[in-house]
């Protein structure tokens, strides 16, 4: 279950966010069994992160599913690639 629930976050979101109602229909399990059961576990390990917009994939979250996680394509803040500086 808890491969399962990884596995959704990286391939179907991206890492996330994904919110914990889909996941929970994703899965075909009550939204208690995923915040009860599944998520306690694999937030300890740090493999996830509940956060305000949803659940998001860390970097050991990625790398124990054996997946490179995706290049952003957003830009930093603070990046020298902006045309106001010229």
């Amino acid at each position: 279950m808890d491969r399962r629930y990884l596995t959704m976050i990286a391939e179907l979101y991206n890492g996330g966010p994904v919110g914990v109602e889909t996941l929970a229909a994703g899965l075909s399990e009550p939204r208690d069994t995923i915040e009860d059961v599944v998520e306690p576990f694999l937030i300890q390990l740090g493999l996830i992160a509940r956060t305000a917009r949803g659940r998001c994939l860390n970097a050991r979250g990625w790398q124990h599913l054996g997946l490179a996680p995706p290049a952003s394509n957003q830009g930093g803040l603070f990046d020298s690639a902006d045309s106001a500086d010229k």
